[in-house]
């Protein structure tokens, strides 16, 4: 008998299951040699060996706290049985810009590979700074070796309480946000809530826009906290602020848990509640208008949006519009006004950047009602500019 095609075809259907698994810890003062926690992160594996380390802080933290390059140098060397310092702490720079700069990532990988390091699959790589700064290290962390071992110690309150806790890395490339990327869970996270002692207006109030995101859909008794705190968190009331980071890095953990997607392979991305519009206010503004108030104007056309469709009373959407006012977050910036040569919107670049990254097909996640969700897969012109007029309006 002859051979056909599918005669000579023959299929083995491979399937295994691997499982991630990595603590979150809450804490402070975490480079006090007599604090034991970050020595016993290296050791959670129970490896009978020492664990070589190599530190990297982003250089904005390290001027606005001068001594935290010896303080980690010194916890390092204060336990040489278990630790090895591979070199005293590079410096590297940070910031929203530095996902957008081309040579970042090449000028890190160089570094990361020097042969003096001798870095291997086993070695780690202790970041400790912003998302911006954390998302271009774990990016490389992930490409040397296929994984280096990564240790995030996050500086700002949206990394502490959402970019540092999940399993994404990324940069910007071809004008997008984070076009080139990989999903690298760490080998575990720390945030400590000294580091934010020092940090600017601009970010602290960022994290309190990722955590209205999660709440909106999420949980409405962690919204009427906010609510009830928003003039507490604006004006840096920290024994409030980590009551939010630890509320909202929860629920962002067990989405990635729970949610049955965490790699993101499906259509929809309800983590990303505004960021259609917050991603193109951020290429819009070259990278100067930061994410989390980038979220906040999000968030506040979405609910915009949500109200028009009926998902939300308008009195839910006036509650939300004046406690994302009164925690200090933006709700309009004209650069949503700004138009094309043909007369559009440019923000709407960002609902046809969403369409084509989730494969062609439009999934946005919306609040109905607080603290529950839906998906609508439209989104009209005019509903965006009524939103947009609606938004200056109130913020006149």
């Amino acid at each position: 008998m002859p051979n056909t095609p599918s005669s000579q075809t023959f299929s083995y259907h491979q399937q295994f299951t691997v499982p991630f698994e990595y603590p979150v810890h809450f804490t402070t003062d975490l480079f006090n040699p007599t604090h034991p926690l970050l020595a016993e992160t290296f050791n959670r594996l129970r490896e009978n060996r020492t664990h070589r380390v190599l530190p990297l802080i982003d250089q904005g933290l390290a001027e606005a706290q001068p001594q935290l390059p010896s303080r980690i140098t010194d916890y390092l060397r204060a336990f040489p049985n278990q630790l090895q310092l591979v070199h005293e702490p590079f410096l590297i720079h940070g910031g929203e810009t530095i996902k957008k700069d081309p040579a970042a990532l090449d000028h890190l990988l160089q570094l990361l590979g020097h042969p003096d390091f001798r870095l291997c699959r086993q070695s780690f790589i202790l970041a400790v700074g912003g998302g911006s700064f954390l998302d271009l290290v774990g990016l490389a962390a992930a490409l040397i070796h296929r994984g280096l071992r990564l240790i995030r110690i996050p500086s700002t309150t949206l990394a502490q309480n959402d970019a540092a806790v999940g399993v994404k890395n990324g940069i910007d490339r071809n004008n997008q946000k984070n076009f080139l990327g990989a999903f690298a869970p760490p080998f575990a996270v720390l945030c400590d809530f000294d580091l934010l002692n020092t940090l600017p207006d601009k970010y602290w109030r960022g994290g309190i826009a990722e955590a209205f995101k999660v709440a909106l859909i999420r949980d409405a008794d962690f919204f009427d906290f906010l609510c009830r705190h928003a003039a507490a968190l604006k004006n840096r009331d920290l024994p409030r602020m980590r009551e939010l980071i630890q509320r909202c890095a929860e629920l962002h953990l067990d989405h990635i848990r729970l949610g049955g997607d965490p790699f993101e392979t499906g259509v929809a991305r309800p983590l990303d509640f505004g960021h259609w519009a917050a991603h193109r206010i951020e290429v819009l503004s070259d990278q100067t208008f930061g994410h989390g108030l980038a979220v906040a104007v999000g968030i506040a056309i979405d609910t915009c949006c949500a109200a028009d469709l009926g998902l939300l009373t308008t009195n839910e959407r006036d509650r939300i519009l004046q406690a994302l006012h009164e925690a200090g977050l933006p709700l309009y910036t004209s650069l949503l006004e700004e138009r094309n040569a043909q007369g559009s919107l440019r923000i709407l670049q960002g609902l046809a950047d969403f369409r084509e990254h989730l494969g062609g097909n439009l999934t946005l996640t919306m609040p109905h009602s607080i603290g529950h969700q839906t998906e609508i897969h439209e989104m009209s012109t005019a509903q965006v500019e009524a939103a947009v007029g609606l938004l200056r309006r109130f913020a006149k």
